[in-house]
């Protein structure tokens, strides 16, 4: 298989043994950047909207937050980012900038000043069911019978190819291969039976759509003077709310401040640098309405009752920041208890535990405590690293991961680590990390892993490389550490896993809790996806 060509693969699952059949992979090229040794997986999008309340023209600088609310999302998506604003005022035109590249990259004082509005839009991408070009940057802006109309989208349409051909029958032409494009032509399209004498019925338009694809994806859509928040109605993925306070408010409670604006995000993370604070997450299938009054709940398209949420339980894992809150709790916490947990069920004795950062520490710190170990650094993160265009020799491409780590030798010679990490992908990075531990004088090193072994793809807007690439389908974890010439590995369980995200999380109805852990046990929510013609 060419490395540059990244594809993701079905998994059929009505039985554990049919979980081992593989779908047809899907027709597409991930382009990946020139001389990037890609290891792990690749994360989704972000979405991010904001609205000033009261009077208008507002005094908040829309775009610039929108901007800084991307800079937080960065995480989500490196490829390409856009912008759109809106003064509210007409529904002929918005303001639009995109590109390819990061966000610094692409937006300075001049792009800014023709960001002009009193709401907006903003995505990050990483490119998942259409390749990475300028025609797929988003928000996607489309012209239709009532005015122009935004849209950013977070996730993956299980039943494309179904969506596309009822909106081609419709007589609508597509110019690119992306749900997110598709998702907005959809909703040109008015459902025959709602009435719009008096206008657009955006969210009559946006249930039908959401009846006509059940999953996944979290949307900011925009229209002249108002922004819609949508949810799938599994909370597959994440979508929350904040509210623009005061600058003087400090730690003070956002309820009862006045509202300046409102914001909505993939992740709270950035909502404290923007002046905002979290109020909470969209429930799923939830349909909120944005205006200069407030937000508001315009609808909640309800899911099949014998299905259960399924939130993605990798947002806690891998994805997002640790300082962002789902359901009442800081992912950082969350990722504290997956440590712990590990610690209770592969627990051993050792002289210190210790991470690669950043990814383990939080779980580190977690195995740490549980286990009355000292938490010690090993690692050194060079913050610097470009990518390596030419690779001289097979010696020099062995030690790439010198160029990314440094061993802190003084905290390693003679020492038994146990050396936390959040996952295991490719497993390609971790036999140098740990080579280049014994070389310092590590006596052993133990790997533990804050997450089960990934053994099916996703095809719910993560790249998950296919079962081929897994190194999990392909070794247990004795013949794993042997392979990566570590002392033992383990992973944390599937149970232990769904155990340690819900210790401190809030108190909810049963029924409107879940998970999907569909890259670790092939149990997809949504049950089988449709057989697409990519």
């Amino acid at each position: 298989m060419n490395p540059s060509t990244t594809t993701k693969s079905k998994s059929v699952c009505t039985d554990q043994l049919q979980r081992e059949k593989v779908f047809p992979q899907k027709n597409y090229k991930q382009i990946q950047p020139e001389g990037e040794n890609v290891t792990g997986l690749t994360c989704e999008c972000g979405v991010f909207g904001a609205i000033a309340c009261g009077e208008w023209p507002t005094q908040i600088d829309i775009g610039q937050v929108v901007c800084l609310g991307l800079v937080a999302l960065q995480h989500r998506g490196q490829e390409s980012a856009g912008i759109v604003t809106s003064t509210g005022k007409t529904s002929k035109n918005f303001s639009v900038h995109k590109g390819m590249g990061m966000i610094n990259n692409l937006f300075n004082d001049d792009t800014m000043k023709k960001l002009k509005g009193n709401l907006g839009i903003g995505h990050n991408r990483y490119s998942t069911s259409a390749a990475s070009e300028m025609v797929n940057c988003q928000p996607f802006v489309v012209h239709t019978a009532h005015g122009a109309l935004a849209i950013a989208h977070n996730g993956e349409l299980v039943n494309c190819e179904s969506l596309r051909k009822e909106v081609l029958e419709r007589g609508v032409g597509l110019s690119t291969h992306s749900d997110s494009e598709l998702i907005a032509q959809s909703l040109c399209c008015a459902p025959l039976d709602i009435s719009e004498h008096d206008g657009p019925n955006w969210p009559a338009r946006i249930r039908h759509f959401m009846t006509l694809a059940p999953l996944s994806y979290s949307l900011v859509v925009m229209h002249k003077d108002k922004i819609y928040a949508v949810r799938d109605t599994y909370g597959n993925r994440p979508l929350c709310i904040g509210k623009i306070v005061p600058i003087g408010l400090g730690a003070g409670k956002p309820d009862v401040a006045p509202a300046e604006g409102y914001v909505v995000s993939s992740e709270s993370c950035g909502f404290l640098s923007i002046g905002a604070r979290y109020v909470r997450e969209l429930e799923p299938g939830e349909i909120v309405e944005f205006t200069r009054n407030g937000f508001r709940t315009v609808d909640i398209v309800e899911r099949p009752d014998y299905k259960r949420m399924a939130f993605c339980i990798f947002e806690y894992v891998y994805f997002a920041r640790a300082d962002s809150i789902f359901e009442g709790q800081m992912v950082y916490s969350a990722r504290l208890q997956c440590g712990r947990q590990l610690a209770r069920e592969s627990p051993l004795d050792a002289d210190i535990v210790s991470s690669v950062p950043e990814s383990g520490t939080a779980a580190a710190h977690g195995f740490a405590r549980e286990s009355n170990l000292p938490f010690a650094e090993v690692l050194c993160k060079n913050r610097y690293v470009g990518r390596t265009f030419i690779q001289p020799s097979t010696r020099l491409r062995q030690l790439g991961v010198a160029k990314k780590f440094g061993a802190l030798a003084e905290n390693v010679e003679g020492k038994r680590i146990v050396l936390i990490d959040d996952s295991i992908v490719r497993g390609n990075t971790i036999g140098p990390i740990i080579k280049l531990l014994r070389d310092a004088g590590a006596k052993e090193v133990h790997i533990r892993i804050a997450s089960p072994p990934l053994l099916y793809p996703c095809y719910m807007g993560i790249n998950i490389p296919t079962r081929e690439e897994l190194i999990g389908n392909k070794l247990n974890p004795e013949q794993l550490a042997k392979h990566v010439g570590a002392d033992s590995l383990a992973y944390l369980s599937v149970e232990g896993l769904v155990k340690a995200v819900q210790v401190n999380k809030a108190q909810c109805n049963p029924s409107k809790s879940g998970y999907c852990t569909a890259c670790l046990t092939g149990d997809y929510p949504g049950g089988l996806p449709e057989d697409l013609s990519w």
